[in-house]
Order: C-alpha cells, then sequence, then structure tokens
C-alpha cells in the first residue's frame, strides 16, 4: 500500500464497486431522476436566458441602476419584443411554413425535370439501363420519405403531451427563476462553497469561475453567432428573392447554434427551394451563402467567440455525434458546453493527482 500506483488501483476498484452496487439498486434513485428530468429543462432554458441578460444587469449595477430596476425594465423590453413577433413575425412565418410543406411534394417532379434538362435525356435513360435505375421512383421514394418524416416530425412535436407539458412547466417557471437568479445569483458561488471543507475552497472557486466563464462566453457568442448569421442570409435571400426567405432564414440561424454540422443541415432546404425555382437561382443562394460563412467565419466568430472554449473542430465533431445517439436534441444542444465544463474539471483533477500522486515529478 506505500506504492503510490498500487494505491491508485485500490480506489480505482473501490470505485467501480461502488458503481456496480449503485447499478443493482438503481430503483432507489428513480425519485431522484423523476426529479432531475422535471426541473433540467426549465434550468437549462433560464440559464441560457441568464447568460444573455445579466451582462446588462451588471453594466447597469455598475452605473448605480438597481439590480430590481433594471430586471423589471428587460422584462417589459422582453415582453415588447414577444408581442411583436407575434402580432406581426409568426403570420408571415405560418404562411411561409405552410407554402413550403405543401409544395414539397411537387418539387421531386420538377428537380427530376430539371436533372434531365441539365445531364440530357439519352445520358439519363443509358445510365438507367447500365444500373437498372429508375429515376422516377428513386425521386418519388425519396420524396415520399421526406414527406412522411417530416410529417411524423410535426404530428410528433404537437401530439406529444410529455413535451408539451415540460416545456409549458419550463416556460411559465423561467421568468420567476430567472428574476431571483440575476436579483441573487452572485451569492450562489459563496454559498456553494459553504458546504466545501476549506482546504479545497480556493481550488473550487477557480474552478467555479472557469466554469463560468466557458459557460458563459460559448452560450452568449453562439446566439450572438447565429443570430447575425440569419440576418445575412435573410437579406441576401431577400437580395437575390428567393422563396420562403423568411422561413429558410430562421433554420439557417437555429441550426447554425449546432457548430460546423449547423450549416450543413440549415443548407439542404435552401438547396431544394433554389434547385426548383431556376439553375440561376441556386447559383445566386450558394453565392449568398458562400458570402455569409466567409464573414461568419472571418470576422463575427473570431470577434465574438475567439479561442475561449480552446477545443479542436474534430473534437467538437465527435462530441455532438457522440451526445447526439446517446441523449438525442438535446445531447446536440449541450454536448459543447457540456464538455468544456468536463474539461475544465478534468484538468483541474489531473492536475490534482499531478501535485499529490507525485509521478510526474
Amino acid at each position: 500500500m506505500n506504492n503510490k500506483f498500487v494505491l491508485f488501483l485500490f480506489i480505482a476498484l473501490l470505485v467501480g464497486v461502488n458503481v456496480l452496487v449503485f447499478s443493482k439498486i438503481s430503483f432507489i434513485f428513480n425519485p431522484l431522476w423523476v426529479l432531475l428530468k422535471t426541473i433540467v429543462l426549465p434550468i437549462v432554458l433560464t440559464g441560457v436566458v441568464y447568460y444573455l441578460l445579466n451582462p446588462i444587469v451588471n453594466f447597469m449595477e455598475r452605473k448605480k441602476v438597481k439590480r430590481v430596476h433594471t430586471i423589471l425594465f428587460l422584462y417589459l423590453v422582453i415582453i415588447g419584443i414577444l408581442v411583436t413577433v407575434i402580432t406581426m413575425i409568426i403570420p408571415v412565418i405560418r404562411e411561409q411554413l405552410l407554402g413550403f410543406f405543401q409544395n414539397f411534394p411537387a418539387y421531386s417532379q420538377t428537380i427530376q425535370t430539371e436533372f434531365e434538362k441539365w445531364i440530357g435525356s439519352d445520358l439519363v435513360a443509358q445510365f438507367q439501363v447500365a444500373t437498372s435505375l429508375n429515376t422516377q421512383e428513386l425521386v418519388s421514394s425519396i420524396s415520399e420519405r421526406a414527406t412522411m418524416i417530416l410529417t411524423q416530425t410535426w404530428s410528433g412535436i404537437g401530439g406529444v403531451i410529455g413535451v408539451v407539458k415540460d416545456l409549458v412547466l419550463a416556460i411559465v417557471t423561467l421568468p420567476f427563476i430567472l428574476f431571483y437568479l440575476l436579483k441573487d445569483g452572485r451569492r450562489l458561488p459563496n454559498y456553494i462553497l459553504s458546504f466545501i471543507p476549506t482546504k479545497l475552497r480556493p481550488g473550487t472557486l477557480t474552478v467555479l469561475q472557469e466554469t463560468n466563464h466557458q459557460i458563459s462566453s460559448y452560450i452568449r457568442g453562439q446566439i450572438i453567432v447565429s443570430m447575425c448569421i440569419g440576418v445575412l442570409l435573410y437579406i441576401g435571400y431577400l437580395i437575390i428573392g428567393l422563396e420562403y426567405s423568411l422561413v429558410l432564414a430562421i433554420v439557417a440561424a437555429c441550426t447554425a447554434i449546432v457548430p460546423y454540422l449547423g450549416p450543413a443541415i440549415a443548407i439542404t432546404p435552401a438547396i431544394i427551394v433554389a434547385a426548383v425555382t431556376s439553375p440561376i437561382m441556386l447559383l445566386k443562394m450558394v453565392i449568398v451563402w458562400t458570402v455569409v460563412q466567409l464573414i461568419e467565419g472571418k470576422f463575427i466568430s473570431p470577434q465574438i467567440m475567439g479561442k475561449s472554449l480552446k477545443i479542436h473542430p474534430i473534437t467538437i465533431i465527435f462530441v455532438i455525434l457522440t451526445a447526439g445517439n446517446l441523449f438525442g436534441v438535446i445531447g446536440i444542444l449541450l454536448a459543447v458546453p457540456g464538455y468544456a465544463v468536463l474539461k475544465v474539471l478534468a484538468t483541474h483533477v489531473f492536475d490534482w493527482f499531478k501535485m499529490r500522486s507525485q509521478l510526474y515529478l
């Protein structure tokens, strides 16, 4: 037991035994699991809004304005924005969405016609004979499957009572949790530290500060970048006259929250709409998309996001794919900030282990 490595293996064995024991009596933790599932969505949504509004509240406090007054003013501004969006923008989005879903089944025939026109019907016929491929059946099958997926997704979102209940609960509780978090959030680190042994408090405070910095930088930066992408694409789509420009820009802004994979997903509906319209429109759309991506990559992201996360792009892609397979859509959205938090914790635990074990001297 005097050997550091043997002691480490013994501790790892004890941890494994504890994990095995708790896995056999997991039913004891069912109430805790239900509690976590109930509060996780309100907490996540509140945290996102908190990191967006807290800098404003802090800035106004430095200007000698009470935090409560600033919070109430921000609530009034948010209510005004929501009323404007509901009364003016939602009807436009609804009209464009309905038009897109209604016209989507007819797009397959148009795409096939344009495909044969561009390549030449003789070449298409020879290719079909050589490969025994029926492009009509293939495109129709793809269209039917895509329409079915869209319909099932739309129906599933509207029909799952549990999802609607959780979402309504989160939206209803968000203003109340947010108010107290903005008002007294600065006291939370000291409250957490009161449960930590005195000798561990300085290191724990450092971990909390770094974690807070990582999460706040990512959330604020990613949302601002996504909004910039949506606005730029909407302006570009309006300039070239692309149909469903508002819906396509909103889709791009929402999917841009997912790094690297989001833009690849967002460009698909824009390509379909542009290709159906005309080859010239497709070329214009590609130019607009390329210009926006260049602006975002060269100017917007470096200024807003910077190098705060210090995570390699390949690592981000693997993390997103893994989290998506494990936890679905929620996992995709929380993959990068979750990984950033785990990275901070793992880094400090490893530094502590190096210092205490004396194996790296």
